[in-house]
């Protein structure tokens, strides 16, 4: 290279780096709102005058799973730790899901379709609230209210029953005769929080939830010979189980084995539970949600492991199922083995609560310290199942994510942690899950950037930018930084906002806080801009042992580059690039090796690395 052409190439070279680092990423309004207020920050962390809104709930509940017919008081202590005075409190009534006349975006059975929750009385403060008439509307209740001044606790006292759902089991409902999951089954206090205020979103089976960090206590009353399974600590367990079974959960909360907590013998002589106290108590503290589940004749299976060796924290797995499903049997294995991973290999964070429970239901959903998954007859299909809904326990209960708007900032999670954890519990498992779906739909209109609201969304473009996009946007990221840097990334942002409700520049800004390199020339390529991944290779210079393969990118979307060599003894050599190669914008690069055979061919491509058009993935030596 001459001295002329070097200059010009160095000066490229800085004017790329200095625009690069100049990058800024489109921030909306409601954001750069929450920098002048100083409730979040440029640089990822919450800001100094950050707040959010939390409650404490009492729950009493009686479930009747012949009539599905379920009534009960809550109680709820409100805290307005925000600024503002509060004239109402919208309240989320996520049963109405069913109610006739709601929004639903899912298929609901007419034989389901009820009245809705029914609201029996409502006190604020002790008193009956006889002028403050509430509105419902679909799943969002407004509830006016005398000025809740900031920093002012309010209460209310809330009389309510429903029916859960029988045929069309939308994460809740009945199972069978005798099982049930029971979710959403309380009116709470919806988020009202420093970027949008009150999430007036209705619930219409689609989009998921978004709910404040909470502390319950939850008695559940349910026919002799009922067990219940829920989120948080079982608080009364000497109380409603006879002395053996006592024994055996105490067992398996220090055991590495599996003890069986209750087996066919067990469900055959019967004798389990007390007959003279039916009622459930449970605690959980700073949690967004609640759930509950309940059958007559599942089998309980349970183990337990160390989460956290500095502390020899334990960490108690359960299975209950049916036993006609035997495949569930496997499923004990697959629940301890994610919970070892997700602490030790990836995120590589202590497993944040003391139990996780998967019981056997009729879908595919998460709530915290608990799973409710239908059964599956391909081996995968349960590992990766199980890997993928334990994997939410980080996101978005242990982070407060505001699924509704943001499903990205979970399900893409949840997605990259079944990619890599399932062949680690399982080594022939190869999960690309929704990665042929991306790539079908990558550069049409059902293709719009990852950052567009969840609720604007529906069908495959909603679940492109829910699971697949985002996944690979933090596979490349994990692939860039190196294991070590990102986890160092990652466990800056988890630390700087578990309780909390982070939103997506959060996670950018923490991402490139905790790494030290500013990424937001990927941050805006990969979520923000339109546009398809497609690479091709385009020419392989050779001379002598020398070869030059030269990749261009014909899309917009940068993607690592994984190219395989065969030569014509059989055997083959990989070559891989990460997305730096893109990084200042050239849209071709050369990558060399050398080799005494002979070349058949190239090819292109790797399990998560998407394409849009392949045609041009292969090169035959001539």
């Amino acid at each position: 290279m001459n001295y002329c052409k070097r200059i010009v190439v160095l000066i490229f070279l800085f004017l790329s780096e200095k625009n690069l680092s100049q990058i800024q990423l489109p921030v909306s309004s409601n954001i750069q709102s929450s920098y002048a207020k100083g409730t979040r920050s440029p640089d990822g962390k919450p800001g100094k005058n950050y707040w959010q809104n939390k409650a404490y709930y009492n729950i009493a509940v009686n479930f009747n799973p012949d009539n599905r017919k379920l009534s009960g008081t809550v109680e709820i202590q409100y805290f307005n730790n925000s600024p503002d005075t509060l004239k109402e409190i919208w309240f989320k009534l996520y049963p109405n899901l069913y109610k006739k006349g709601s929004i639903q975006l899912q298929k609901i059975d007419s034989s389901d379709l009820t009245d809705g929750v029914r609201i029996e009385n409502i006190k604020i403060n002790g008193q009956d609230s006889n002028v403050n008439k509430p509105v419902i509307d679909g799943t969002n209740m407004a509830l006016p209210v005398d000025p809740i001044l900031p920093k002012q606790i309010t209460f209310f006292t809330i009389t309510y029953s429903y029916t859960l759902n029988k045929t069309s089991h939308i994460r809740t409902g009945e199972i069978e005769p005798g099982a049930d999951f029971v979710a959403y089954f309380f009116p709470r206090v919806a988020v009202y929080d420093d970027v949008d205020g009150w999430n007036k979103f209705p619930y219409n089976g689609t989009q998921e939830f978004y709910n404040d960090f909470c502390h319950f206590f939850v008695s559940v009353t349910v026919p002799v010979n009922y067990i219940v399974w829920a989120t948080g600590n079982h608080t009364n367990r000497r109380e409603v189980f006879n002395e053996k079974y006592v024994d055996r959960i105490d067992l398996a909360e220090k055991s590495d084995s599996v003890v069986k907590i209750i087996d066919a013998e067990d469900l055959q002589n019967g004798n389990i539970t007390n007959p003279q106290n039916t009622t459930w108590k449970f605690e959980a503290d700073n949690v967004t949600d609640f759930a509950f589940a309940t059958s007559d004749h599942y089998l309980w299976q349970s183990t337990s492991l160390i989460v956290d060796p500095a502390f020899k924290r334990r960490v108690r797995v359960d299975a209950a199922f049916n036993p006609k499903h035997k495949s569930f049997f496997n499923v004990i294995g697959y629940a301890r083995k994610t919970v070892e991973k997700m602490s030790y290999v990836f995120p590589k964070y202590p497993f944040p609560y003391p139990h996780e429970s998967v019981f056997d239901g009729l879908d595919q959903m998460e709530y915290p310290m608990m799973v409710n998954d239908n059964p599956l007859e391909n081996k995968a299909e349960d590992v990766e199942l199980t890997d993928h809904e334990i994997f939410h326990t980080m996101f978005p209960f242990y982070m407060g994510i505001n699924e509704t708007k943001y499903g990205w900032m979970d399900e893409g999670w949840a997605t990259i942690g079944e990619w890599l954890l399932s062949p680690m519990i399982d080594t022939s498992i190869e999960d690309g899950y929704g990665m042929m779906a991306y790539e079908r739909a990558a550069n049409t209109e059902a293709d719009p950037p990852v950052i567009t609201p969840t609720t604007e969304l529906t069908g495959i473009a909603m679940f492109n930018n829910s699971y697949p996009k985002p996944a690979l946007g933090y596979l490349f990221v994990k692939d860039l930084l190196g294991d070590e840097l990102f986890t160092k990334a990652l466990h800056y942002y988890i630390n700087e906002w578990n309780g909390k409700h982070p939103m997506p520049y959060d996670f950018f800004n923490c991402m490139n806080e905790g790494s030290g390199i500013n990424l937001n020339w990927f941050w805006k390529r990969w979520f923000f801009d339109n546009g398809a991944p497609n690479l091709a290779i385009t020419d392989v210079h050779k001379k002598g042992k020398e070869y030059a393969a030269v990749i261009e990118m014909k899309g917009t979307k940068p993607v690592p580059v994984d190219l395989t060599v065969f030569f014509d003894d059989s055997t083959h050599i990989f070559l891989h690039r990460n997305i730096s190669a893109w990084e200042y914008g050239n849209k071709a690069i050369s990558i060399p090796f050398t080799s005494a055979k002979i070349v058949k061919k190239l090819v292109l491509g790797s399990l998560h690395i998407p394409d849009s058009d392949k045609s041009d993935n292969v090169y035959n030596m001539k």
